[in-house]
């Protein structure tokens, strides 16, 4: 049976009460947090389900609901080999999931009149040279710039690049594959051109100012690089499924060729208390914040699927604002709902599965929701 560790909030006497080890199906207490017992229970439900029918070995989840974290959980393994039960604790690769965080740290210098969003890019990355079109800040946020996509081999990259600016060899030679504004075209190479434009513009190193301006802000103490030569204490384990429903481990993969798109590393917990905090006002202005949840246009007018670093949509006449990650180790899931402040975190240690994911945020969010 899969086993559950959780943490949830209960308010007795203002502390904060663990709950370990709880065997399936799960127990809850009926003075519970700020998820009720009932709830609680859908909530685990839905996420054992997924689990048992995608083959999920480890899970983390943080739900948060007005204003606070109401559930943090972990759920199977984290790492099968040794034995390593998945936590509130186990931090996980994020994956593109790293986007909206990025996004954020643009859009905070742009309010502050240091950035151009409609500037072309390269007075902020000059060491990316000029393309047969403008390409700007804002066309890269919603994937409207044109530049490519990575390559198979470059996602399963192994070789460690020791800074943003040396990330860009690989590709800033390349010519654009459409003028920017024209159409989308999902990519996270973009990103590695607004992460060197944080370094230019705050004159920072691209994590430094992180830390400062979003991750200490918003409470996320586990945030930092996906470093794989690092020791990162409680990191999950990752795996892949192959064609017969058995798992092996996931290869090496050196996410230093993308970290503004997909190279950060953090709890569920710390990922929900970002949506927090962005959904607060902590991190952006409301109007800045509204900006960044809207669903951008091509040049022509047609809307597209994507905000600035965000998914943007509709889900039974809600709003709904997500991103999806997936490369090598993980799959992953951001889901916020604007209008309330809901948002739901699934962190997984399997490959291949961030679609399915989605709809279980999907349907965390509505259990939450009632």
């Amino acid at each position: 049976m899969r086993r559950r560790t959780a943490r949830v909030l209960l308010l007795v006497a203002g502390a904060l009460l663990p709950v370990v080890a709880i065997a399936q199906p799960p127990v809850s207490p009926t003075s519970s947090s700020g998820l009720v017992a009932p709830k609680l229970q859908a909530v685990e439900t839905a996420i054992n389900l997924a689990m048992h029918r995608y083959g999920i070995p480890g899970l983390s989840v943080a739900v948060a609901a007005a204003g606070s974290v109401r559930l943090s959980a972990g759920y199977g393994m984290a790492d099968l080999e040794n034995a390593v039960p998945a936590t509130p604790l186990t931090v996980y690769r994020l994956a593109s999931v790293s986007k909206p965080l990025t996004a954020t740290a643009v859009l905070q210098l742009a309010a502050k009149g240091k950035l151009d969003l409609d500037a072309p890019v390269q007075r902020y990355v000059p060491a990316y040279p000029e393309k047969q079109w403008p390409l700007t800040c804002r066309q890269l946020l919603c994937h409207q710039g044109g530049v490519r996509q990575w390559t198979d081999e470059e996602f399963h990259n192994t070789r460690h690049h020791a800074s943003l600016t040396e990330a860009l060899e690989f590709f800033k030679n390349d010519p654009l594959v459409f003028e920017p504004g024209t159409r989308t075209l999902y990519t996270s190479l973009g990103y590695n051109l607004l992460g060197v434009a944080v370094e230019s513009v705050s004159g920072q190193g691209y994590l430094d100012y992180m830390r400062e301006n979003v991750f200490t802000p918003a409470g996320m103490e586990t945030a930092g690089l996906d470093d794989v030569f690092a020791l990162i204490p409680h990191r999950a384990q990752g795996y892949q499924k192959a064609a017969g429903g058995e798992l092996f481990n996931s290869a090496l993969s050196d996410t230093s060729n993308r970290v503004p798109g997909g190279g950060l590393v953090a709890t569920a917990e710390d990922v929900a208390r970002f949506a927090l905090a962005l959904h607060s006002g902590a991190l952006l202005k409301n109007e800045t914040r509204e900006q960044m949840l809207v669903r951008q246009r091509t040049r022509d007018g047609k809307p597209t699927g994507y905000g600035l670093g965000w998914a943007v949509g509709t889900q039974r006449g809600r709003h709904e604002v997500y991103h999806i990650g997936g490369q090598p180790r993980v799959s992953t899931v951001l889901y916020l709902v604007p209008e309330s402040g809901v948002a739901v975190v699934l962190l997984s240690n399997l490959e291949g599965v961030g679609t399915p994911l989605l709809d279980v945020a999907r349907q965390v969010a509505e259990i939450v929701s009632r």
